[in-house]
């Protein structure tokens, strides 16, 4: 699985340079505020494997004006670098490695 290049962002950590993205329109739960906002990261070039960062917030554009953060290029890195650290290994194929930050936060979110 790879992301669409349209609509996502870089970001360089440790001079290596990911491609990130969130997706375009909220699924419906998503807008009903019932499931959080996520966002997807791969390496820039030669993706093999893709982390699935889950935010303890709903998305700015949910429907019922729930908490809602805006998702900043050093959020990203932090998400990055903490998922290296539990052993996600973006250059070598393999299952998405998912990043649960309702369930264990970053020392400082933002």
């Amino acid at each position: 699985m790879t992301l669409p290049k349209k609509g996502s962002r870089l970001v360089t950590v440790s001079d290596v340079a990911y491609r990130w993205r969130v997706r375009h329109k909220p699924t419906y739960c998503q807008g009903n505020g019932w499931t959080p906002m996520a966002f997807a990261v791969e390496l820039a070039e030669k993706p093999a494997s893709v982390l699935l960062v889950t935010l303890p917030y709903s998305r700015p554009d949910n429907w019922l004006g729930g908490q809602s953060v805006s998702i900043r290029p050093s959020l990203v890195a932090q998400c990055i670098l903490k998922a290296i650290s539990e052993g996600w290994t973006p250059n070598l194929p393999g299952p998405v490695h998912r990043l649960d930050l309702a369930r264990d936060p970053l020392e400082h979110p933002h």
